[in-house]
């Protein structure tokens, strides 16, 4: 079990990450967020199973189709049992 937050710059907003990243999110049966934030940035939470966790973020790297992912800051926390996956 792992959690990574990660904040994402670039041209990230206005792009459907947020929408994507939470459908990717779900379909690996991840728990966490989504958000955009006020600096312009996105940021993400998201925990569950390692691989999929990993897998998630360096989805996050590339992001949608209409993003420029520009730079990703990941933090590795310790899991708190979060449960669904929601955009905020």
């Amino acid at each position: 079990m792992k959690r990574a937050r990660v904040v994402v710059s670039g041209a990230v907003q206005g792009v459907f990450f947020r929408a994507e990243t939470r459908d990717r999110a779900r379909s690996l049966g991840l728990a966490g967020w989504v958000r955009n934030a006020p600096e312009g940035t996105v940021e993400a939470v998201f925990e569950g199973d390692d691989e999929r966790v990993e897998s998630m973020v360096a989805w996050c790297r590339r992001g949608p189709s209409g993003a420029r992912v520009d730079d990703i800051e990941v933090a590795w926390e310790e899991p708190e049992g979060d449960e669904g996956f929601a955009i905020r």
